[in-house]
C-alpha cells in the first residue's frame, strides 16, 4: 500500500524531485531512515528513486539509511523485551533453543544472506534479529555486506531508466536486472536454506 502511494507521488512530482538540492536529499535522507525502520518504507524501492534522480551519488546516503534504520530498530525492539520473549518461545516450543544457539554460532553468515535478498522484509529482518539476541555489531556488518549487492542493483536500475513511470511500475524489466535479481535471491536462499535445513537443526 505504502510503495504504490510513494509510486504515484513520485510519478506525480517529478520536475520537483529533480530540482531538490543534495543537502535537502540529505534531510529526506534521514526522514525516510526512520520511515523504513517503522517499514513504511522499503529500502529497495527507495534506491531505485534515488538512483533515478541522483545516480551513483545515491550510494553513501543509502548506506546511511540502511545502517540507521538498522540501528532504530535495534534499540526500539529492547522495549519489547526480547529476552522475555525468547524464554516464551522456548517453554512453547523447545527446539526454537536448537536454532538459536546455531544462529548466535553463525549470526554474521545468516544476516548476511537475509539481507542479500530483495524480497524479505526489511524492518521485519531486523526485528527478528534483535529478538534472537544478535550483536549489533554483527548485524551491522552483516547487513552492510549483504545490503551492498542488491542496493547496487536497485540504483544501477534506477540509473539506467528513461521515465519514472515505467521504472516504478517495472523496476525488473531488464533482462540483466531479472538475471542479477535471480542471482541474489538464489543466493539468499541457499545460504539460509543451509542454516534452517532439517539435519543437525532440531537435533536427532
Amino acid at each position: 500500500m505504502t510503495t504504490s502511494l510513494l509510486t504515484a507521488w513520485a510519478i506525480g512530482h517529478e520536475n520537483m524531485l529533480r530540482e531538490w538540492t543534495f543537502p535537502f536529499w540529505v534531510l529526506v535522507t534521514v526522514l525516510l531512515t526512520v520511515t523504513s525502520a517503522l517499514a513504511l518504507t522499503p529500502p529497495t524501492f527507495l534506491a531505485m528513486v534515488y538512483g533515478y534522480f541522483l545516480g551513483w551519488v545515491a550510494l553513501p546516503l543509502l548506506f546511511m539509511l540502511n545502517l540507521g534504520a538498522i540501528c532504530i530498530v535495534y534499540f526500539l525492539a529492547r522495549f519489547l523485551n526480547p529476552g522475555k520473549t525468547r524464554n516464551y518461545l522456548l517453554a512453547v516450543y523447545p527446539k526454537v533453543g536448537i536454532l538459536l544457539k546455531r544462529f548466535r554460532a553463525q549470526e554474521l553468515r545468516l544476516i548476511f544472506f537475509a539481507k542479500l535478498s530483495p524480497i524479505l522484509p526489511f524492518a521485519v529482518t531486523n526485528l527478528f534479529f534483535a529478538i534472537a539476541g544478535a550483536r549489533l555489531k554483527q548485524v551491522l556488518a552483516g547487513g552492510t555486506l549483504g545490503m551492498i549487492p542488491r542496493t547496487i542493483l536497485a540504483v544501477w536500475v534506477g540509473y539506467e531508466a528513461q521515465d519514472i513511470r515505467y521504472l516504478l511500475e517495472h523496476p525488473n524489466e531488464g533482462l540483466g536486472s531479472k538475471v542479477l535479481l535471480i542471482l541474489l535471491i538464489s543466493a539468499s536462499t541457499v545460504g539460509m536454506g543451509y542454516f534452517f535445513r532439517s539435519r543437525n537443526a532440531v537435533g536427532n
